[in-house]
C-alpha cells in the first residue's frame, strides 16, 4: 500500500511528519497527504472519513490550510454513529469559527443532535454550540439550550450553562430566558453544576438589571450558605485542592457575591459575616489559597462600606508584599493602588513595605510600587519619603533611574513645605542623577530660587560645593553657572550666609575658573556654554578687577564653528571694550519670576495665545496669566499651522521658561528709566526699527539662541532696560518718529450681552501697523449687585497675537462699567478674519459667576 494513501493511519502521518529533516521535506509529507484525502473525498469514501478528518485537523494544527475538508465535518456529523459525529464535531470546532457562513449549515444538524436519545450525543453538540455559537445560532437554538437546563444528567445540565453563557453574551436580550433556570441551578449539590451555574448568574447580572434585583432579593441569601458550607466543609478528596475545598467554586461564588453587593447596602450587610471567615481563615502559604484571599478582598472592596473588613483586606494586601512570589506582590502592587481612594489611611500604614518593594530586583514590581508611593505621598511623610527615595537614587540601575529621577521632583515641587527644603532636595537630584532631570524641572527650580532673595547666598554656595564632586552633571552644571553669573558677588563675599552652613572661601578667580571649566569641559553641550559665556560677561560686570581674564576666555570662542558661540562671543566682547557705560546696566540681575504664571504655563493651562485681566483671587495682578484657571476649553478654535509673530516686548526669559512677564503699559508722563544708553544698547542689539515698548524689555535678542526649543537660559538684561535703534556697534542711526495718528474707522460692536452682563468692543488701528487693532472693551453691569473680583480672559487661534492691558478696575460697580483695553495683530490680515473666545468670571456676594462666548461678529478688514 501507497503510504500516504487514504488509508495511511494517523499515527503513521505524524511519524512522517516528525520524521522530516527540513522544512520542505515536511512540506512535501503533507501536500502528498493532502492530495490523499482530496482524491478521497473527491471518490467519497465513507470508511476513511473520519480518519482523512483526523489527519485534516493535525495538519491544521500545523498550520497548513485545510479548508478543502470543512464539508467533511458536516458529512461526519449528519452521521447516525457517536464515533463519525465526535470527530464531525471536532473537527467543526477546530477547523471552523462564528464567521464562516457554512455554519448555517449545521443548525439544523445541532438542533436534532441536541433532541437525541443519546445523552453523549447531546453533550456533543453543547459542546460544539459553546464553542462556536453565532448570534443567528444563539436564537434558534436558545430554547433546547434553556430546556436542557433542567435534564436529569448533572454533566448535560453543566454543558448546558456554559453553552447559555455564550448565548447571552451573544445575543444579551435572551438572558430573560435563563434567569429561574440560572436561579434553580444555584441550589445545586453537584459542584461542577454549581460552578457553572453561578457563573451563569454573573453573566446574566451583568447584561440585565431586572435580573441583578431578582438575584439580590431571591439568591444571596443562598449564596451565602453555600459559601460557608464550603468554607467549613471537612476534607473531601474529590474537591481538596492544596488542603483547600474547591478553590475555583470558592472564587466564582465570591466574584458573584462582589457583583450583588456593589451599589447595595442590605446585600452587603448580609454577606459580610463570610467575607470576614474568608478572609481571617483561609490559608495563605499555598497559592489556591492566595487566589481566595485575592478574591476575597476585591469582594471586599467593591461592596458597601464596612470599615473594619476594609481594613482587614488591606492588611491581607500588606502581607502579600512580603511574599516570594513576584506576581503575588505584583497584584497586591495593583489592588493597592485601587484602595487608595476607599481607605488611603490604612494604606499608608503599609508604607515602609511598599517602599522596600521600589528596591525590588523586578523591574515591574519597581515601577508599580513607585507609582504607589507617588499616590502615598503628602504634607506630612513627603520629608521621610523622599529622603529614602534619594537614598535609593544613589545606588538604582540606570535603567530605572529616569523614572525615579522624574517622580522625586513632582514630589519635592509639589509638597515641598519650604523653600530652602526644596531647594536641597534638588541639589541632591541634580547631584545624583542631572542627565536625567527634565528642562521644565530646572527651569522651575531656577524661578524658585529667584524668588527666594533670602536663600540666593546660600544655594550659590550650595552649587558650587556640588559642582566640584558632581561637574559630570549637565544639569546641576547649567543650574550652577546660572547662579554663579547672578550672585557671584555673593559667593565670594559670603553674604546670606544661614546658621546651617560653613563658611566657604572663594575668590574673584575661583569664580571665573568654574565657568572656565565649564566651557572646556568635554561633557558641555552648546546650551551648556552659551550659558556659560553670558555667566563670564555677568562676572566680568561684578568683578571689574577679571574683566581681562573674561576677555581672554571670551575671545577663545570667536573662531567656533558653532554659530551661536561664536555670535556671543563677538558680541560680548565688544561689550567689554566698547560699551562698559552700559555693561552694567545690561547684565542687572534677573527679576523675581512668578510662580504661579510658570506653574500654569508649565502645566499647559495657559497657552501662549491666552492674556487674561482682572485681579483674581490668588492676588496675581492685572494682565497677568492666572494659572488657577485652565482655559483649555477656551481654546476651542479652529487650530492654524500659521505661527504668530513675535512681540518685541518678548524678552529672553519668556522663551525659556515660558512666563509671560509683560507689565502694565507706561502711563503717560511717566519717567523712563536708563534713557542715557538706549541708543548704545540699540546698537548692540541691531534689532532695527523699533517696535513700540511696553515693558522696555526689547533686548532679547542678543541673548536668544538659535533652538528655540532649547532654552539656554534666563536673560542677563534688565526688564527696565531702554530700547533705540543703531548699526551693530558702528555709529548711531537716526531714530524714526513714532506716529500716535489712530482712525476710528470701524463701528462698534455688542461682543457678548447676557441677563446681567453686556460687552461692547470699540476699535482703532494703528497707521504705522495696519496689522494691529487696538480694541477699548467696556463691560456694562445690567444688574443693582456689585461684581467683585471681576476678571476677563481671552484666546486667540495661533494666527493672531493678543495682548491685554490692565483693565480700569476689578470691581464692576451696580449699573456701571468699566473699560478695558487690548491689541490683536493679524498676520493673516486680509486673508482670516478675527475671531475670539472670552470668558468672564466675577463674583456676587461670595458666590462664584462664569460667563463664556465666542465673539464672530467683528468688523471686516481688520
Amino acid at each position: 500500500m501507497n503510504p500516504f494513501s487514504s488509508g495511511t493511519r494517523l499515527s503513521d502521518m505524524i511519524r512522517a511528519i516528525r520524521a522530516s529533516k527540513t522544512a520542505a521535506e515536511e512540506r512535501a509529507v503533507v501536500r502528498k497527504e493532502c492530495a490523499a484525502i482530496r482524491a478521497s473525498i473527491n471518490e467519497n469514501d465513507q470508511d476513511y472519513r473520519h480518519r482523512d478528518l483526523a489527519k485534516l485537523m493535525f495538519i491544521h494544527m500545523l498550520g497548513y490550510p485545510t479548508h478543502f475538508g470543512q464539508m467533511e465535518c458536516l458529512k461526519l456529523i449528519a452521521s447516525p454513529g457517536f464515533p463519525e459525529k465526535r470527530i464531525g464535531y471536532l473537527g467543526l470546532m477546530l477547523l471552523l469559527d462564528e464567521r464562516q457562513e457554512v455554519l448555517m449549515l449545521v443548525t439544523n444538524s445541532l438542533k436534532q443532535d441536541l433532541n437525541h436519545t443519546n445523552q453523549y450525543i447531546v453533550g456533543l453538540a453543547l459542546c460544539a454550540l459553546g464553542n462556536i455559537c453565532s448570534a443567528e445560532m444563539a436564537r434558534d437554538l436558545a430554547p433546547e439550550v434553556e430546556r436542557l437546563l433542567q435534564f436529569r444528567d448533572p454533566n448535560i445540565r453543566k454543558k448546558a450553562a456554559l453553552c447559555a453563557i455564550r448565548i447571552i453574551r451573544k445575543v444579551p436580550d435572551l438572558s430573560e430566558n435563563f434567569i429561574n433556570p440560572g436561579a434553580a441551578l444555584l441550589k445545586e449539590k453537584h459542584h461542577g453544576v454549581l460552578i457553572t451555574g453561578v457563573h451563569l448568574c454573573t453573566e446574566i447580572c451583568k447584561v440585565s438589571s431586572e435580573a441583578l434585583e431578582y438575584f439580590r432579593k431571591k439568591c444571596t441569601e443562598g449564596l451565602v450558605k453555600t459559601l460557608r458550607d464550603i468554607a467549613n466543609s471537612p476534607y473531601s478528596p474529590e474537591y481538596d485542592v492544596a488542603g483547600i475545598t474547591d478553590p475555583f467554586l470558592h472564587i466564582r461564588l465570591l466574584k458573584l457575591l462582589r457583583v450583588l453587593g456593589q451599589g447595595d447596602a442590605d446585600a452587603s450587610d448580609c454577606m459580610n459575616d463570610i467575607l470576614a471567615q474568608v478572609a481571617s481563615k483561609t490559608e495563605s502559604n499555598k497559592n489556591a489559597g492566595n487566589a481566595i484571599l485575592y478574591e476575597c478582598v476585591q469582594t471586599i472592596m467593591s461592596i458597601e462600606e464596612n470599615g473594619g473588613l476594609r481594613v482587614l483586606a488591606i492588611n491581607i494586601l500588606g502581607k502579600f508584599l512580603s511574599n516570594r512570589d513576584n506576581n503575588i506582590r505584583y497584584v497586591a502592587l495593583n489592588m493597592l493602588m485601587r484602595s487608595l481612594t476607599v481607605d488611603s489611611q490604612a494604606v499608608q500604614r503599609h508604607r515602609a513595605t511598599i517602599l522596600e518593594c521600589v528596591k525590588d530586583s523586578d523591574a515591574s514590581i519597581q515601577k508599580r510600587a513607585l507609582e504607589l508611593i507617588y499616590l502615598l505621598v503628602n504634607e506630612n511623610n513627603v520629608k521621610p519619603l523622599a529622603k529614602e527615595l534619594i537614598e535609593y537614587l544613589e545606588v538604582s540601575e540606570q535603567d530605572f533611574k529616569g523614572d525615579l529621577t522624574a517622580k522625586i521632583c513632582s514630589i519635592v515641587e509639589k509638597f515641598a513645605p519650604e523653600k530652602i527644603w526644596y531647594i536641597d532636595q534638588m541639589l541632591k537630584v541634580l547631584s545624583e542623577a542631572g542627565t536625567y532631570v527634565k528642562e521644565d524641572v530646572w527651569h522651575a527650580l531656577i524661578v524658585v530660587i529667584t524668588n527666594a532673595p533670602d536663600l540666593h547666598g546660600y544655594t550659590v554656595r550650595a552649587l558650587y560645593r556640588a559642582l566640584h564632586t558632581s561637574f559630570e552633571q549637565e544639569t546641576l552644571v547649567r543650574v550652577a553657572i546660572w547662579c554663579i553669573g547672578e550672585y557671584a558677588d555673593l559667593l565670594v563675599n559670603n553674604a546670606g550666609m544661614l546658621d546651617l552652613e560653613d563658611p566657604i572661601t572663594v575668590t574673584e578667580s575661583d569664580a571665573v575658573d568654574v565657568v572656565e571649566n565649564a566651557i572646556k569641559h568635554h561633557l558641555s553641550d552648546v546650551t551648556t556654554k552659551a550659558m556659560a559665556l553670558i555667566a563670564l560677561l555677568k562676572i566680568s560686570s561684578r568683578f571689574p578687577s577679571c574683566s581681562e581674564r573674561v576677555k581672554s576666555i571670551i575671545g577663545q570662542n570667536k573662531g567656533s564653528f558653532v554659530l551661536e558661540l561664536q555670535q556671543r562671543s563677538l558680541e560680548f566682547s565688544s561689550v567689554i571694550q566698547k560699551h562698559q557705560n552700559i555693561r552694567s546696566s545690561l547684565v542687572e540681575r534677573m527679576p523675581v519670576l512668578d510662580e504661579a504664571t510658570f506653574s500654569g504655563r508649565r502645566a499647559g493651562s495657559l497657552p501662549a495665545s491666552v492674556s487674561t485681566s482682572g485681579k483674581s483671587p490668588l492676588g496675581i495682578p492685572n494682565g497677568v496669566a492666572k494659572a488657577a484657571a485652565p482655559l483649555v476649553d477656551l481654546l476651542d478654535l479652529g487650530s492654524d499651522d500659521t505661527p504668530a509673530p513675535t512681540s518685541s516686548s518678548n524678552n529672553f526669559l519668556q522663551d525659556l521658561l515660558g512666563v509671560d512677564l509683560s507689565q502694565p503699559s507706561a502711563q503717560p508722563g511717566a519717567m523712563q528709566p536708563s534713557q542715557a544708553g538706549a541708543d548704545i544698547l540699540m546698537d548692540l542689539l541691531s534689532i532695527g526699527t523699533p517696535a513700540p515698548v511696553q515693558n522696555g524689555s526689547a533686548n532679547g535678542d542678543l541673548l536668544s539662541i538659535q533652538d528655540n526649543n532649547a532654552p539656554i537660559a534666563p536673560s542677563l538684561t534688565s526688564p527696565t532696560a531702554p530700547s533705540s535703534m543703531m548699526d551693530l556697534l558702528d555709529g548711531f542711526g537716526p531714530t524714526p518718529p513714532k506716529s500716535e495718528d489712530k482712525s476710528a474707522a470701524y463701528p462698534s460692536i455688542v461682543a457678548f450681552e447676557s441677563s446681567s452682563l453686556k460687552i461692547d468692543f470699540n476699535f482703532t488701528k494703528q497707521s504705522e501697523n495696519p496689522q494691529t487693532t487696538d480694541i477699548v472693551a467696556n463691560f456694562i453691569n445690567l444688574t443693582p449687585n456689585v461684581y467683585t473680583e471681576f476678571l476677563f480672559q481671552a484666546a486667540v487661534p495661533k494666527f493672531l497675537q493678543l495682548h491685554l492691558d490692565p483693565a480700569s478696575s476689578n470691581s464692576l460697580p451696580a449699573n456701571g462699567n468699566i473699560k478695558q483695553t487690548m491689541r490683536v495683530t493679524n498676520s493673516q490680515k486680509g486673508k482670516k478674519p478675527i475671531v475670539m473666545r472670552m470668558r468672564v468670571g466675577y463674583k456676587i456676594n461670595g458666590k462664584d459667576v462664569l460667563e463664556e462666548g465666542q465673539i464672530n461678529n467683528f468688523p471686516r478688514g481688520l
